[in-house]
């Protein structure tokens, strides 16, 4: 008898929530990314609800906005993802443990060496978000004047992914023999040198690390622009892709899975997870006014410079109740940028409009109560829009707990979400093979990806 196909769930925490009013929220945790406490009980109910993974979004700078807006942004402190996660890992047993980490801005033998790490203290519950960072302010943190052209940077970070996986592979998964007797560590024989030489890179090798528990540390991708998809295709295990809606969500999961079946790719290899923000009421009404509400939090000082980050272009000197103006090629994410112009056109938004939007959070969102959002889940698995979603809470712990204690048992009495974890490690729990060593044979390592 075939099985019913399950719900993936991720869970976007940092910012704990992406929404900028949410630190204002009644009950809310103002200092919530900066608060060890809290993130722990955070990550243990998510593990309580059975979360695929807690996901650790990074940025390389301060971001890039004026500081009026600036000074009302929950963003501005929060822990670097490794130390955290690393920390984490201790207080929980089977949650995924997902960060952020640049090929734009990064060596390779540094990822190489925080994630095989992070897999062995977290006992195979690593996963590499690969991004290749659009904010111009972190290439002045870097010795750069400027940041690298988009498709410039995709072309470098598949370079980087071939670096990074072939360090994971330095060593065979047996070749630490601790043979006391004869007082031999490792076989040299299962030791192999990279000696990369490539466009953008130059690494010798090996890693000086054993092979990841899990092979590799599972392959996360969250661009949607061309290059994005096609890097995704390429390399991704899971896709934190945006899709505004289930049509938009349809087309993106063809889209990747084509791309990956012409390559050779197995397209159940690949998760496709957008972000959906989600508010819980015990009504749809309650639901709405706890959104409007929300949204009613952000200052316009934060939604246009919200807006301006989104478009890679300055906005705030054309009249804030006129249309959005024509906006020029710019060097920042195309995704964002296409999704936010978009958004503009559909509904004939002026740039105030759009600020509080973008300012608050104009993506994906599921609300109602616990029914309505598990109809509009399952509705996504079983079209094809999604495997699985990024969930962004709306405010913590309140929404956090919502989802838990609410939604999650109404997804598991349906029978499209499990009642306890596969395995051990992350990709036990998300369906993915172990990939095989490249340039060693060995049992515990089945076939290739």
């Amino acid at each position: 008898m075939s099985r019913t196909k399950q719900l993936k769930l991720g869970a976007f925490m940092r910012p704990v929530s992406i929404h900028t009013g949410a630190w204002r929220y009644p009950g809310a945790i103002p200092d919530a990314n900066f608060n060890f406490p809290a993130l722990k009980k955070f990550i243990q109910k998510l593990e309580q609800g059975k979360f695929d993974a807690f996901f650790m979004a990074d940025h390389l700078a301060v971001l890039n906005m004026p500081v009026n807006a600036l000074k009302r942004s929950h963003t501005v402190t929060s822990f670097e993802p490794f130390t955290l996660l690393s920390a984490l890992s201790t207080v929980t047993e089977n949650i995924g443990l997902v960060a952020t980490a640049s090929t734009t801005y990064d060596a390779p033998y540094h990822i190489a060496r925080r994630f095989a790490s992070l897999d062995h203290i977290s006992g195979g519950r690593a996963g590499w978000n690969i991004v290749t960072t659009a904010n111009p302010d972190a290439a002045l943190n870097f010795n750069l004047e400027e940041e690298i052209e988009h498709d410039e940077r995709y072309r470098r970070a598949r370079e980087f992914y071939d670096v990074v996986t072939g360090l994971w592979d330095s060593f065979a998964d047996d070749a630490f023999v601790r043979d006391v007797e004869a007082g031999i560590y490792f076989d040299p024989d299962k030791l192999h040198v990279l000696n990369h030489k490539g466009k953008y890179l130059s690494v010798r090798g090996p890693l000086n690390i054993a092979r990841p528990v899990q092979g590799w540390p599972l392959i996360v991708q969250a661009g949607a622009s061309e290059a994005g998809r096609q890097l995704a295709a390429e390399t991704a295990e899971a896709v934190f892709a945006p899709a505004g809606n289930l049509e938009a969500g349809k087309a993106l999961f063809a889209d990747i899975k084509g791309r990956a079946r012409a390559i050779g790719r197995d397209p159940d290899s690949i998760k496709i997870l957008p972000g959906a923000l989600v508010v819980v009421g015990e009504t749809v009404a309650e639901a709405q006014a706890k959104r409007v509400y929300l949204d009613s939090l952000v200052h316009y000082d934060s939604g246009i410079a919200s807006l301006n980050s989104a478009l890679g272009y300055d906005v705030s000197g054309f009249d804030p109740d006129g249309p959005l103006p024509e906006i020029p090629p710019t060097n920042a994410g195309h995704s964002s940028r296409e999704r936010v112009i978009a958004l503009a056109q559909r509904e004939n938004l002026t740039i105030r409009q759009l600020a509080q939007r973008v300012g608050s959070y104009s993506g994906l969102a599921f609300v109602g109560t616990p029914q309505t959002i598990a109809d509009e889940m399952e509705q996504w698995l079983k079209e094809e829009g999604s495997d699985g979603f990024n969930i962004m809470f709306p405010y913590l712990p309140e929404g956090l707990n919502d989802f838990v204690d609410k939604v999650i048992p109404e997804l598991q009495s349906r029978g499209i979400f499990r009642t306890e974890y596969e395995g051990t490690t992350l990709r036990e729990n998300l369906g993915l093979p172990r990939p095989a060593n490249r340039f060693f044979e060995s049992e515990r390592s089945p076939a290739v990806i």
